[in-house]
Formats: C-alpha cells, structure tokens, sequence
C-alpha cells in the first residue's frame, strides 16, 4: 500500500539540513529584555551619582582646558572614569577629592563594569548550566515515554498515563514546531525539536532506551515511517499509535505497533452510542478519562485470587491477560485465575488505584 505523500516525506527524511534539539523543562525567569534594561538602569544610576558626586566638590578637581568644572564636565568625568578610560585632562586635585576617588569613585567603578559584563558572564554560566542538565539529562533517563506529536492526541495521551502515576520527568516529546514543544516544555516536560522520521532525531531523545512510545502525528504516512523508525531503534519497546484512517492499521502492526488506535472511528463510534444511549456515552467517556470517575487498570493477579474465577474477584474484572492473548471475563478458556495472569478492571479513580503502566508489549492480532 503507498500512502499520499510518502515520497515527499522520505524525501524530507534524507534531508540534512533540519534543525533539531533537545528543550529541557526549566523554571521561569524573567524576560530577558526585562533584565537588561534593569542592568542598564542600574549603569545609568552608578553614573548619575558618580556624575553628582564630583560635581558636588568641583573645588577639588581641576580642567586642564580652563581649569573648573561645571556640569558637563563632571558628567564627563564621571563617564570616562567610570569606564576606566581616563584620559587625564580632569583630576582631582585636592586632599578629600582624591579620598573620594579612592573609597568612593573606584568602588561605583567596580560595580559599573560588574554591571556591564554580568550579562556576558551570566550567558555563559547560563550556557554551561544548560549543557551539564542537558549531559546529567541524558545519563540518568531510563525505561522513559517518548510522545511523537504534542497535538491534542499526544497532550490527552500526556495526561492519561502521567495519572497513572508516570512522573513528568520520564516523559519526552518530539514534534517538528519549536512552539509545541515550548508548550511541552512549560508543562514540565523535555522535548525535541525536529523530524521523528529521522532516526538522529529520536536519537535524541534518547528513544533505544524508551520503554513506551506514543505516536500521535497529523499524517497517517508520517505515523508508519516514524513508526518503523522506531521499531528498528528499539525492539523492545511498547508502540502504540494513533491514526485516522480505520485501513492504515494493519500496515502500521506490521510495521511494529504493539496497538493502532483509530481516531476518527474511535470517535465516530463513541458518537453513535451517545445516540442510542447519553447515558452509555457518558460513562465510556469517564472510562477513557483517566483520574476521575471509573478508570479502567490493569493490574498483576493477587495470591488470594488465585484459583478464583474472574467474576469471584472483589473488582469488575473485564478481560484477563494470559500470555499473548485477551480473554474476555467470561470465556470459558480462562477457568480460574493463575498467578501470572493480569486483569483489566474498572475501578473507582482514587488516589491508591493509580497504577504504573505496564513494561510488556500489548498482545498482537
């Protein structure tokens, strides 16, 4: 099957002149025009009384072009001393002027060049910090979720598994616009900047170590190639995609999704059964909205429900995970429970129902 516009998007994916890179959460700081202008009103304040000071004992100081100094030229002086110029056709002269220069003058010259080289100094600590989170970043995550897309698809995704319990740190998201993943940012995620079809792109995200992936692209041509990058830089990860056409399914499985979700049917679905019953609609839509209302958990069989049927367990049990299969509650292959068996259950969304996402790949059709 050939999609549209496949062999633009490969054609784009040979490219290598796109820009990518990694965007880590940070705190939020002031503008930095804002803080520029705050330095240079605090130059202009040094300058100021430095320019008042001398012209308050102009006795002291002597021009050497008339020999007083007005104004002008104590703001002159205080200019060309300050920025350690000097050119000497003004000086103090007098016992107190020169005491003025040595405990005064020269401490407002000090704080004038502190003032006008912090910001270089702050930029290049600012970027050394930037550069040992981004190193300590990368050494430190592990068996993390690599979010393709940050469209609303990836930001619902987002949402639902970090109510499992998934902490904003294990997350990344790759998308190609710099404004999504500053929003991706400012939720507390990290993010990428760049094509997902490239492979140095998920590189970056250090997706080999992944142990989800979520994609949630636009395109469904764009969902299979990023998929099949993926699934060749990490075998072992968990893949679930999302796409609009109900038909790209299978070619997305076999190009290594653990489980395809149809958008538009999913939608359309849920829509028709609103129809029929508002009621029934609305409690699919809690089931899906994970934190709130019922959820539906899969959780590991307990020692005590060992032995026991699906129907004898304390919670709604809907399907029973064995190996590689899904079995409904009430097949009669699933007789009784075994302690490696795990069950899909609708619960009560509570704080301690919050389970982790499961590490095991999604059973293949």
């Amino acid at each position: 099957m050939k999609l549209p516009g496949q062999d633009a998007i490969a054609r784009q994916a040979d490219e290598h002149l796109v820009t990518h890179r990694v965007k880590l959460p940070r705190k939020l700081v002031e503008h930095p025009i804002r803080q520029v202008g705050k330095r240079l009103s605090l130059a202009l304040v040094v300058l100021l009384v430095t320019a008042f000071i001398v012209y308050a004992d102009a006795d002291g100081y002597n021009d050497n072009s008339d020999g007083s100094v007005d104004l002008l030229d104590a703001f002159y002086y205080a200019t060309v001393t300050l920025s350690t110029t000097g050119y000497g056709d003004i000086t103090p002269v007098s016992d107190a002027a020169r005491l003025t220069n040595i405990f005064v003058i020269t401490p407002l010259r000090v704080l004038f060049l502190i003032i006008l080289v912090g910001t270089t100094l702050e930029a290049l600590t600012e970027r050394t910090r930037e550069e040992w989170r981004l190193n300590r970043w990368r050494s430190t995550l592990r068996d993390h979720t690599v979010v393709v897309g940050f469209g609303t698809k990836g930001r619902s995704a987002i949402q639902t598994v970090c109510a499992t319990g998934l902490r904003k740190e294990q997350v990344v998201v790759v998308d190609p616009s710099g404004k999504a993943i500053e929003a991706a940012t400012a939720h507390g995620y990290a993010g990428v900047i760049g094509d997902a079809t490239r492979s140095d792109v998920l590189n970056r995200a250090e997706l080999f170590r992944a142990k989800q992936i979520i994609i949630a692209t636009q395109r469904d041509d764009t969902a299979v190639l990023v998929t099949l990058t993926a699934r060749q830089l990490n075998r072992g990860a968990k893949i679930v995609v999302a796409v609009r056409e109900e038909e790209n399914a299978p070619l997305l499985k076999q190009s290594g999704a653990d489980a395809v979700i149809t958008s538009a049917s999913a939608a359309g679905r849920l829509l028709g059964l609103s129809v029929l019953s508002p009621a029934a609609g609305m409690v699919m839509e809690d089931l899906i909205s994970q934190g709130s209302g019922l959820d539906l958990v899969e959780r590991p069989v307990i020692k005590s429900e060992v032995g026991r049927g699906p129907r004898e367990v304390d919670d709604l049990v809907v399907s029973v995970l064995r190996g590689h299969r899904v079995l409904g509650y009430d097949d009669p292959a699933v007789g009784e429970l075994q302690l490696t068996d795990r069950l899909i259950t609708i619960v009560r969304a509570t704080p301690a129902t919050h389970v982790a996402p499961d590490a095991r790949p999604l059973p293949r059709d």
